[in-house]
């Protein structure tokens, strides 16, 4: 058992991990083009990082036509995404070396996203089916983010203090639902800027990250300092 002050790295899916988010870019613009209409840019960055059910509250608004059945518009952007998911995915910067340095390391480690079991294991075959101790899917949570719910799952079946964990985010969404829960939160913006926020270490990319990063995050809490934000030289 690790004995490392990271208890556990809690992981983000899509915009952290991989580069997944211009993928669902590619299925929504298509599903509003089969309703006749076009995603407004503000809409679609609102959907980052939330659950299908709120993206489809979103883009049946932004196209005013909330009478749009969601069950459909689910079902059309699942066997859509998936099939962009088996060639199109990729890793973000830093994102593999990272996750690979965590797992040499013993800490335990989990999957947290928003996206749904089916196409979560789709993804599995980039990430690796090995990567992860527990996988946490949006559609195996009672709330999804910005609940904290996730997160706290994620904890419980580690059999971790959230307390302990460092999580990793790319959005607004997915910043609040861990700190929500407790965890200190690596932030490196995709898809959707971020602002500087307490217990929040914002970072432009993972390819400086590492595992004394990570311990350092819990040990600014337990000492507060000020975090600002670091940039890659």
């Amino acid at each position: 058992m690790t004995t490392h002050p990271v208890a556990a790295v809690l992981f983000d899916m899509d915009g952290t991990l991989v580069d997944s988010e211009r993928l669902w870019d590619i299925a929504m613009d298509e599903l509003a083009a089969s309703y006749g209409g076009t995603l407004s840019p503000s809409a679609r960055r609102s959907m980052v990082g939330s659950s299908m059910a709120t993206s489809m509250r979103i883009l049946h608004d932004d196209l005013g036509q909330p009478w749009r059945d969601p069950a459909a518009g689910i079902a059309f952007l699942e066997r859509r995404v998936a099939e962009l998911f088996v060639t199109g995915l990729q890793w973000r910067p830093g994102a593999m070396a990272l996750l690979h340095a965590v797992r040499a390391a013993a800490i335990p480690t989990a999957l947290v996203t928003s996206t749904a079991r089916a196409l979560v294991e789709v993804a599995l075959d980039t990430l690796g089916r090995d990567s992860f101790d527990v996988v946490v899917c949006g559609d195996e949570v009672t709330a999804t983010k910005p609940d904290p719910a996730p997160y706290l799952t994620a904890a419980r079946l580690l059999s971790v203090p959230i307390e302990r964990c460092v999580a990793i985010e790319d959005s607004p969404t997915g910043v609040a639902s861990a700190l929500a829960a407790g965890a200190a939160v690596l932030a490196v913006p995709c898809e959707v800027s971020l602002t500087e926020t307490d217990g929040v270490h914002l970072m432009t990319t993972l390819a400086t990250a590492d595992l004394e990063l990570l311990a350092s995050l819990l040990a600014s809490r337990d000492a507060p300092a000020a975090i600002g934000v670091i940039t890659e030289s």
